[in-house]
Order: C-alpha cells, then structure tokens, then sequence
C-alpha cells in the first residue's frame, strides 16, 4: 500500500493567511526552516495509480499534483476512486465539493457524518448538483472494502472507530461516530496504517488500535496545553478544543514513543505549533522519542 501525506497543517494551513505568530512568521521569511503546509489529507493506492483521499481539504485541486500517473488517454481523467472521511469538519470536507468536476464519486462516511454534510453544512447536496455521489457507510469497528469506481476491489479495507473529540460547531447533533480514526489495511500484503487527525485523548482500545499499524498518522495541532492561550489567540486549551497536546504528561509524544511501529508522524499541525520550525526544541524533542512531524508529499509504502 502506498501511502502520500497530501496535507499535514491544521485547519488554515501553514502559514495562516492572517496569523503571524512566531512559527508563521518563521515561514513567511525563512520557509527553509518553516516549511509551509497545505490542510490535512491523506491518499492511499494499492496499485499506485488509483488512490482514495483520507478527508479531502479545501486545498485538494493543488494537493492532486503530488498524485504519480501517466497522461491520461482521454480528455479527461479521474484519479479519485472515492474519499473516505474521519468527521465533517470544514477542512476535511470542502474539497468534496471541489471535486465536482470529476462528475462522479464515492463517500465513505459513517451515518453521523453523512447527516452533518447533508443537513448542517450541505456540503452534500451542493455537490450532489453537479456530480453522481455514491455514499457509502462506515459502521463503527467493523472493515469496509474500499471499492474502485467500476465497483472492483481495491484489495483495501478501512474500518473507523470512535475517538473523542467535539462534532463542528456547526453541527445541531452530537451523535456517535461523528470523529473517527481510520484503520486501513492491505489485504494482500497486512501493510497497515492507522489516521487519526483529530483526537482529544488517547484511551487503551485507541492505543490498541495503533499498536497494529506499521504507519501511524496521529494528531499534532497543538504542543501545548495551553500554546493558543500563552499566544493569546484563544482562551481555551488544546484538550477543551478536542485535541491531545503533544507534550506534557499523558502527552501523545510519550505515549506514541511506547508504540512498536515502524513509522510513527503527526499530521494535522496548527499553524502556532513550534515543532514546525526545523531545529527547534520541540521539533527534537519529537524527534528524539522516535517520531517525525509530517511534511506534504511525504510518502510511505507498507
């Protein structure tokens, strides 16, 4: 399985367009040390060529340029086979909507971000006029088959599972299932990688879950608790936003440090994050529990 970090900022991307705090600003005048990232989203290949998007950000048109494929035949081509969402949040399903264009699409989602999309944001229905979208649910724990378009195996399956975390503000319901991590496994080949970009904490059947990944894509918006509070940006710390910190006791950083696999990186970085900026404390101290910081157009193959 081939598996290509599209985007690894946080909602806004990297630098934000309106932010100068320290680490955006390092990136607007030195982006050598700070380089700067499009908004989350994975894409996955069994045979490298035909790939499904993990979310699809407001960034997607300018993230497919980092798809490999031949010039297709045709006048057009589609190299989405379909997308398969962990919530509803707007910047993991807005490039849904830009992806109109390819006329036809399939969505993974589980029922309650399926209502999200279709009542609250109608990111759906937008959609729905101008493309055929095939919906397609995501029950909690159990493995789907992710199918090509044409209705062939992908030879990949993902299975969601629940992790804490708040549904988007402008949601009217809090139901189950509405954040989810991705569990998705090559069946030919058992290569396994786990994506988790939104997470407020980490419970001993979530740990369990990343002890089977080869690959772990885990949630990095916040190195501190209270980092949008010292930055005066927000009054709320980083667990009341609905994500783990990476430092700190009960941090992600020491608890990922302690898992067996092969490749351990986060994704999903705020902009405010310091271990974005090359060389600096926080980026070592990752680095030095054996864990990376996400970069766009990271590949990994399992």
């Amino acid at each position: 399985m081939d598996v290509l970090l599209l985007g690894t900022a946080a909602g806004g991307g990297f630098p934000q367009w309106n932010c100068w705090c320290p680490s955006c600003r390092t990136a607007r005048t030195n982006p050598q040390q700070a380089h700067p990232r499009t908004q989350s989203s994975v894409a996955i290949s069994a045979d490298g060529a035909r790939w499904f998007l993990l979310n699809a950000s407001p960034d997607v048109r300018d993230q497919l340029g980092h798809l490999n494929g031949k010039a297709p035949s045709g006048v057009r081509a589609v190299p989405i086979e379909g997308v398969v969402t962990t919530d509803a949040e707007l910047d993991h399903t807005l490039g849904i909507a830009l992806l109109r264009e390819g006329r036809a699409l399939q969505l993974y989602s589980t029922t309650a971000v399926r209502r999200v999309l279709e009542e609250d944001s109608r990111i759906l229905p937008v959609t729905q006029a101008f493309a055929e979208v095939e919906t397609r649910d995501l029950p909690l724990d159990q493995p789907v088959s992710l199918r090509h378009r044409n209705g062939e195996p992908s030879r990949l399956t993902a299975l969601a599972f629940a992790v804490p975390g708040d549904p988007p503000r402008f949601a009217r319901q809090d139901l189950p299932g509405h954040t989810v991590g991705l569990l998705v496994k090559d069946e030919a080949t058992g290569g396994c990688c786990v994506f988790v970009p939104g997470c407020g904490a980490l419970d001993a059947a979530i740990l369990e879950r990343l002890r089977e990944a080869d690959l772990v894509l885990f949630d990095g918006t916040f190195f501190t608790d209270d980092e949008m509070i010292r930055l005066g940006i927000s009054d709320r710390r980083a667990r009341e936003l609905g994500h783990l910190p990476v430092s700190g006791p009960g941090g992600s950083l020491e608890q990922l440090s302690r898992l067996p696999g092969r490749h351990k990186v986060y994704t999903h970085i705020n902009n405010s994050n310091p271990m974005l900026v090359e060389g600096s404390p926080e980026r070592t101290s990752v680095e030095r529990a054996g864990l990376r910081v996400g970069d766009d157009g990271m590949r990994f193959t399992i």
